[in-house]
């Protein structure tokens, strides 16, 4: 296996045994950006001499035999949405092309504490609004597995850089899917923590109670190792949660015994594919073999998901989005008459497509005579999806079901209807809306070699259990092991 294909913690396992540095594994990573960027199109921003700058920096701690941090030498690379200090970062979007943070986000802080190497900045739908990757400013990232399918969004070039063995370990933000989504479409692992385990300081906003920072990796213990570098209370998140975080790449080995997993009637109905649902159960039939118990369960009210996520985050969305008016920072129109003027040009200049119909639907939901009608009965129903999960962990363990009620689509297939494009998330939008843990795990592959997801979902901070019974199924398996070959 080329030193590329291997884990974080095989990485750190050599470099341990002294048989590779920093900044061989730097540069091995760096030479296969060069060589696959060009048909994945994952990263937006790649610094190679700061990458390097970082690697030598560590190796030369090592030489001095100073204390190492848990990710020392191990590129990871960052969602366009977290703000780095003196790097540009975009979002995605236009209104966004040349601004450069005076900071860092709280979470590229702890990667630094940790000796991470920040190899790049990716590519994503614009202000994380997207299912696709197809609603960037700038470029269509492309699926590893099948280059003319999409990779998943809102993070699909974290997720496509990491299944391009582009990067070991990204990190991606999760608002209705949009880690777990691309990380099932792309064959590898991924994690939306409870709302409130890992900061939103330094996120750049789309919809602020539901947004979520988390990892990327190839397998479970990875995703454990990235989750505990960036877990945590932080004082200038007022969301963020005074709790210990649990050593996750210590405990992720050990089973849950015993086990009972929730399957919920509503995730395997119509309009799941046959294949991934195939997939799920040959899933469900290794849990039962290592002594699982599986148990029906209903979540009557995910059926509403849909409609009420996308009054929720587009009204959130409206609100967060009326900081981009051309005037402090951002894009400016170059030609203006009036004030007014400024700012309608700036934002239909600025701003693409998707994102202007969101703000649009949030800015009618929160409206005189019409908040009461969508906004104010949207949260109620948001109450009853989060009681309806409530009542299944009291039951078991997680719930488990398909991440995508599909395999990766072809670009441009859902790009004219949005409604398509906004059911790619039916399975993963009611995890935001309760503000519950959720993972993505590979589990097979279609006939046509397109990877399929499982989801695992457990209650709040419940993270180390989620690991724990991800781990369970991928100590058994293989998909996690696989690479696509570009």
């Amino acid at each position: 296996m080329e030193l590329i294909e291997k884990t974080a913690a095989e990485l750190r396992s050599l470099m341990l045994q002294g048989e590779v540095n920093a900044v061989q594994i730097t540069e091995a990573y760096l030479q296969a950006i060069r060589a696959r960027e060009p048909k994945v199109q994952a990263f937006l921003h790649v610094d190679e001499s700061d990458a390097m700058a970082q690697a030598s920096a560590i190796d030369q701690k090592r030489k001095h035999g100073w204390q190492l941090g848990p990710l020392a030498g191990i590129p990871v690379a960052i969602k366009d949405v977290l703000c780095t200090k003196g790097q540009v970062t975009t979002c995605g979007s236009k209104m966004l092309q040349n601004f450069i943070p005076p900071y860092d986000a709280h979470v590229i802080t702890r990667l630094r504490e940790a000796d991470a190497v920040l190899i790049g900045k990716t590519n994503m739908d614009e202000f994380a609004m997207g299912s696709s990757t197809e609603n960037s400013a700038f470029k269509t990232t492309r699926n590893p597995w099948d280059l003319e399918r999409i990779p998943g969004g809102s993070s699909g070039g974290s997720a496509a850089a990491v299944a391009a063995c582009e990067a070991p370990l990204s990190l991606g933000s999760d608002t209705g899917g949009s880690i777990r989504q691309p990380a099932s479409l792309c064959g590898i692992v991924g994690m939306k923590p409870t709302y409130g385990r890992v900061s939103r300081f330094g996120l750049i906003a789309f919809a602020s109670s539901l947004d979520q920072i988390g990892p990327f990796s190839h397998d479970v213990t990875d995703c454990a190792l990235l989750l505990e570098v960036i877990a945590g209370h932080d004082r200038r998140d007022s969301t963020s949660v005074y709790r210990p975080v649990p050593p996750y790449s210590k405990t992720v080995h050990t089973p849950v015994k015993p086990l009972t997993i929730g399957l919920p009637r509503e995730f395997f109905d119509e309009g799941l594919d046959p294949e991934v649902n195939a997939c799920v159960q040959e899933a469900l039939k290794v849990y039962r073999s290592l002594g699982a118990t599986i148990k029906d369960v209903s979540l009557p009210y995910s059926r509403y998901a849909v409609p009420v996520y996308y009054i929720v985050a587009t009204a959130e969305a409206s609100s967060n989005l009326a900081r981009y008016d051309g005037v402090h920072y951002g894009f400016r129109a170059p030609d203006f008459d009036s004030m007014i003027h400024m700012y309608s040009r700036s934002r239909g200049l600025g701003f693409g497509k998707e994102v202007k119909r969101r703000i649009m639907l949030g800015t009618y939901a929160l409206s005189s005579g019409y908040y009461d009608a969508y906004y104010l009965k949207a949260l109620k129903v948001r109450r009853l999806i989060k009681e309806d999960f409530d009542r299944a962990f009291a039951e078991c363990d997680v719930v488990m079901g398909p991440t995508s009620p599909t395999p990766a689509f072809r670009i441009g297939e859902k790009a004219e209807n949005p409604l398509a494009m906004y059911l790619s998330d039916i399975y993963t939008i009611s995890c935001n809306l309760a503000g519950i843990a959720g993972i993505s795990i590979p589990c097979g592959f279609t006939k046509a070699g397109l990877p399929v997801g499982l989801q695992i979902l457990a209650g709040p901070f419940e993270e180390e259990k989620l690991l724990r019974v991800a781990r369970m199924y991928e100590a058994q398996t293989d998909w996690h092991l696989r690479r696509p070959r570009l």
